[in-house]
């Protein structure tokens, strides 16, 4: 898949194509509807497929003294677009200047001259250009002038009719609901990073973690859980338990994401590390000494192993 950041290069075999639009953040189930519908017509006409997106997230920019929100890391986001049949990412950046585009210049500028499309895809409720003033309505009028047509996909429901979208997304991952953030996501929640050296203090107590510092990413219920995880470039999946917090019976500072991977003995250090969050095990708290800090980390390990096993994933089928 192309990763394209400008429309004064888009390669000739990538114009004229079907194109998906928007933040995509999550790539969650109605997301993927958004971008399945354009492979769909992509193939059908024999057209390539785009995914355009923005980067940063807009709110992050209009709001950047809100707490961080973000889903998924742009580096999981292109990862599962590609793996859906994309044969191009389009990243517009996003700043305030941006941010004062008009609707009709973005669609002229970016849709119609940098890459030709022929067709677009988008969301029930997604709003484009400067004060939102870009809807589905417009994307129609402009294509029925220049060219293009328009789909416009409804909401995807999932249980009792409730809207699968970023906000319940992030909403369950606050609140520790890994498998109601699972059923909209369509997969576990991940989190992703470098894996940084430390103070070594899990080594020291016979449960060696890999640390990683959480930077935009949105920040989960602070506990422990039971989670999966993948190295770069490693097909392996790995079975673990992690804490995500601040570590009360240390330092306390800084929210953390630390890692014990089952049965791995080799260096993860300076290793990106992908995490999926499966199922939240118990709060974060702090103990009155070591030897109680491990006593409750084998009880955790104990219930991560027996709730990742092959025979209770089958039971709750």
């Amino acid at each position: 898949m192309l990763i394209l950041r400008h429309t004064d290069d888009i390669p000739a075999e990538v114009r004229g194509g079907v194109v998906a639009i928007g933040n995509f953040d999550g790539v969650h189930r109605g997301h993927r509807a958004v971008i399945g519908a354009g492979l769909a017509l992509a193939r059908a006409e024999g057209r390539p497929l785009g995914v355009l997106t923005f980067e940063p997230h807009p709110r992050s920019v209009f709001q950047p003294e809100l707490a961080p929100f973000r889903l998924t890391p742009f580096r999981i986001k292109a990862q599962l677009i590609e793996e859906m049949g994309a044969d191009f990412l389009f990243v517009q950046g996003f700043d305030l200047d941006y941010a004062r585009t008009a609707a009709d210049d973005f669609i002229a500028d970016t849709l119609v001259r940098g890459l030709d499309v022929r067709h677009i895809v988008v969301g029930h409720d997604y709003a484009f250009g400067r004060g939102r003033t870009g809807t589905p309505d417009s994307l129609r009028r402009a294509g029925a002038a220049r060219g293009f047509g328009v789909t416009e996909l409804a909401a995807v429901t999932g249980r009792a009719g409730v809207i699968l979208s970023s906000t319940a997304a992030r909403d369950a991952i606050r609140e520790g609901r890994c498998e109601d953030a699972a059923a909209i996501l369509g997969r576990d929640w991940e989190i992703e990073g470098r894996v940084e050296h430390g103070e070594a203090r899990g080594r020291t107590i016979g449960f060696p973690t890999a640390n990683i510092h959480l930077t935009d990413t949105l920040r989960p219920r602070a506990g422990v859980y039971a989670v999966r995880a993948r190295l770069e470039g490693d097909g392996r999946v790995f079975s673990g338990v992690a804490n995500c917090g601040t570590r009360p019976t240390f330092d306390g500072m800084g929210t953390v994401l630390e890692v014990h991977l089952f049965d791995v003995a080799e260096s993860l250090y300076d290793r990106h590390l992908r995490v999926a969050f499966a199922h939240f095990l118990r709060d974060e708290r702090k103990f009155d000494g070591i030897e109680s800090l491990k006593r409750q980390i084998l009880l955790d390990a104990d219930t991560a192993r027996r709730m990742l096993s092959p025979a209770a994933s089958e039971t709750s089928v």
